[in-house]
């Protein structure tokens, strides 16, 4: 038999606590009888019940300010609210702070009973929601994000950072194809060789050949010596090449002999160098078109073309928009010496609607617009740049509710010497660093979770099972 779900009643009425006990006498539930707030409330901040029948009329507490601790605690118990004395106002005051249904007495044992399963299905699937929500990574090597589309990206990183197959990395500009690239070769086995970017479109065209084969003395004007390439620099590691698509077709032809056969030669030289490098390119263009265009080189667009890497615009990349722009403030608060600690809902909403044309870069270039230009702890719409007000376009109603929690980093001392004698068990390690957190937040255990980068939830749920 499954684990019977806990209850507690919390209701000052002896005669209505013995109605509700022999309602559910039949049901699979363990269920605590309460008769105050106070103890009420200590019960469920200790012992964690799955589901809390709660009076709004107590001899020391309003139910209500019971249930709001609930709701701002992000306590993991389902509340239904029992009163003999509700109306309109406070039906709608309790639905707000989460409660999962409202009896009026006097009620019957089959409403009663319906609510509770209910409930109680809810609460169990709620943990299995949150729980798959965490397997999500909301951060890999420099990038932020828990969204769908970005564990994919992550998970295609992951597996071709090993091989030797060239990776093209598709995306609009300021999607982050140079983060990929430097996750793919720090996640290699050439992560302790050079990592060597170079954007084509940044260099005039004519100087494109020499800046990635080098060129020697006199070899044109200007060349007053000789002078290696990034070829050259990146020997045993890895060449990123950005922008790709703005390189000539002449020198398209000479990149296409390299690939195959590693060996190039110097601008005005004659002889044949050879050099060990991985090849990891990007365009914001589309590539396919630019080879029906006549733009680019339909070989060298399948000799890159191995593994392909589409990497999402930030507009469809759900929440993490938040997350990243969370970051950017807390970066850009201490670069600039000021006080933010957050943005206001409103904000957060809006940065949910923006289209964000310019993605990762836009919104980075906007978070550090509104904390150099202003004061204050809390970033406010007023202080939202024109052209993010003034092109907002709504994609789907945003609730306060879909805005993520913050996402934080907890650096952990990795310079200590280690032995099999320090190895200690997974859930003590689990354990110290939660206790650890919630300690360092003098106990709030939802501001410890967001410094963990899980929900409030599942420490309630580990320190339930310490208990």
């Amino acid at each position: 038999m499954a684990k019977a779900p806990k209850v507690l009643l919390i209701e000052d009425d002896q005669s209505v606590a013995n109605l509700i006990s022999r309602y559910l006498e039949e049901e699979n539930i363990k269920i605590e009888h309460i008769a105050n707030g106070t103890d009420g409330l200590s019960y469920i901040e200790s012992k964690l019940p799955d589901l809390v029948l709660l009076d709004l009329n107590l001899p020391d507490a309003n139910g209500l300010d019971i249930l709001k601790k609930i709701h701002i605690e992000k306590i993991p118990s389902e509340v239904i609210i029992i009163t003999g004395h509700g109306n309109v106002n406070v039906v709608v005051e309790a639905m707000k702070y989460g409660a999962f249904d409202f009896l009026a007495k006097p009620f019957d044992g089959e409403r009663l009973t319906v609510s509770i399963n209910n409930a109680l299905e809810h609460h169990r699937l709620t943990g299995i929601v949150e729980e798959f929500e965490e397997l999500n990574r909301s951060r890999f090597q420099k990038f932020i994000g828990r969204s769908n589309p970005m564990q994919a990206v992550y998970s295609i990183i992951e597996n071709a950072a090993p091989s030797k197959a060239t990776v093209f990395i598709l995306g609009e500009s300021g999607t982050g194809k140079e983060l990929c690239a430097e996750a793919i070769h720090k996640l290699s086995d050439r992560s302790k060789s050079p990592f060597v970017p170079l954007n084509c479109a940044a260099i005039p065209k004519d100087l494109v050949e020499s800046e990635i084969f080098g060129h020697v003395k006199g070899s044109f004007t200007g060349a007053m010596k000789d002078r290696e390439g990034a070829v050259s620099r990146a020997d045993h590691g890895t060449l990123f090449l950005d922008e790709i698509g703005e390189m000539n077709i002449d020198l398209q032809a000479k990149l296409l002999r390299f690939l195959q056969t590693g060996q190039y030669q110097r601008v005005g030289s004659n002889s044949l160098e050879t050099v060990n490098v991985r090849i990891v390119c990007a365009t914001n263009r589309d590539p396919l078109n630019e080879v029906k265009e006549g733009r680019f080189r339909e070989d060298l667009y399948y000799r890159l073309n191995v593994i392909p890497i589409n990497l999402p615009p930030l507009h469809n990349r759900d929440n993490d928009v938040i997350l990243i722009a969370r970051h950017f403030l807390e970066l850009f608060n201490k670069e600039e010496g000021k006080e933010f600690t957050q943005f206001a809902i409103d904000v957060e909403k809006e940065f949910l609607k923006y289209k964000w044309p310019g993605n990762v870069r836009q919104l980075e270039n906007t978070v550090r617009n509104m904390v150099v230009l202003n004061k204050g702890t809390e970033i406010t719409v007023a202080m939202l740049p024109e052209d993010v007000t003034r092109n907002t376009e709504s994609k789907t109603k945003v609730n306060a509710a879909d805005i993520p929690t913050v996402d934080r980093n907890i650096e952990e001392n990795t310079n200590k010497e280690f032995s099999i004698m320090d190895i200690k068990p997974l859930w003590v390690i689990e354990k110290e660093a939660i206790t650890q957190a919630i300690d360092v937040c003098d106990g709030n255990i939802p501001k410890a979770a967001a410094m963990l980068d899980v929900s409030p939830s599942t420490i309630y749920r580990k320190k339930q099972s310490w208990d």
